[in-house]
């Protein structure tokens, strides 16, 4: 599994509701009182903060060199020197102290984010006994990096998630930086989980636009049901105003993937307009959210689960037919005109 940087963070930002609206939002839940997760979760957020000197540093990294290879990436600097220097002049930079408090008044100790991977991954483990749990270590990056993710690891940045109150934030656009709040952590982590392709199964030679709104899809699928409870606008990353439009005017969307004969491209400029990381999907309307193609991808996989009852979510996630899974789910909402329309 790759790292997750700010550039592919492709999901999620929290939208609230009220508690019955929350209730009618679930989806099973498993019951997992018996289920044993074991989990390994290290805070070292005061660690980098506090060290005095470069050989502490060093000291630090010698420690954990995870966290230095993987995390703040060791192998892009010429030399120990080179890297142990801009590092230590990062963390004894009196703004880090700044961040430091910020963190832990948004974070705490740490034990909600605990608990909120334990019952997801007690969730998985419900799902797939024999998965392994990764190892969590929680950290302040100075916004350097977001998460690192993989089969035996995580890495999180918890200074890159304060939210809105936060005083320094990441650079980066503003219908991204939104998501990056503490509430994004755990369902973005689930949905790395479910891209893998140990859990997501996909055709490598199928390079359509379907196929990877399939997989997009299913890993959403899958994430929902991890965190039974959590808002869709959560697991997408639209405002609620988004969600609601999509939902309103999913036959404008479809008509436009139709007409544009999206599905079975293999074009990559295809692919940018309606699956890359974009603030809007202007091919359909200047109020379509991006990534809309992501979303079309998780709307058929529903339907198909809907239609077909006796398939598990194990069964739906091995499924590797693209062309299959959407013949089959029934999901054809209605086809009209788009308005806008330019001729070649």
């Amino acid at each position: 599994m790759k790292i997750l940087t700010h550039c592919l963070l492709i999901f999620i930002v929290l939208f609230a509701m009220g508690c019955s609206r929350k209730a009618e939002n679930c989806v099973f839940q498993p019951d997992t009182g018996n289920i044993k997760v074991g989990l390994s979760f290290e805070s070292l957020e005061d660690s980098l903060p506090a060290i005095k000197t470069k050989s502490q540093l060093a000291g630090f990294f010698a420690r954990h060199p995870d966290i230095r290879d993987l995390f703040f990436n060791r192998g892009a600097y010429p030399g120990d020197s080179t890297f142990i220097n801009r590092l230590y002049n990062r963390f004894t930079n009196p703004h880090i102290d700044t961040l430091l408090l910020e963190t832990h008044r948004v974070f705490g100790n740490g034990t909600e984010l605990k608990e909120q991977f334990e019952r997801a991954f007690a969730n998985v483990r419900y799902y797939y006994p024999a998965f392994t749990i990764p190892k969590i270590k929680t950290i302040i990056s100075g916004l350097e990096t977001d998460l690192y993710v993989s089969d035996t690891l995580i890495i999180v940045g918890l200074d890159y998630f304060l939210g809105a109150g936060a005083r320094y934030k990441p650079n980066t656009y503003e219908y991204i930086q939104r998501r990056y709040t503490k509430d994004f952590i755990v369902p973005s982590v689930m949905l790395l989980t479910g891209i893998d392709s140990r859990i997501n199964r996909i055709n490598p030679d199928d390079k359509t636009t379907l196929a990877e709104i399939i997989a997009y899809g299913k890993a959403y699928y899958f994430t929902k049901h991890m965190i039974p409870c959590a808002q869709d606008t959560l697991l997408i990353g639209y405002s609620g105003r988004e969600m609601r439009g999509s939902e309103k005017y999913e036959y404008l969307i479809w008509s436009r993937f139709v007409e544009d004969q999206v599905l079975f491209s293999t074009s990559h400029l295809v692919k940018q307009k309606f699956i890359a990381e974009r603030p809007k999907t202007i091919e359909v309307g200047e109020e379509c959210p991006g990534r809309i193609g992501t979303w079309v991808g998780w709307r058929i996989i529903n339907t198909y689960m809907e239609n077909h009852p006796e398939t598990t979510l194990q069964q739906m996630m091995l499924m590797d037919n693209a062309s299959k899974i959407f013949n089959a789910s029934g999901y054809r909402p209605q086809v009209v005109k788009v308005p806008g329309k330019t001729k070649d």
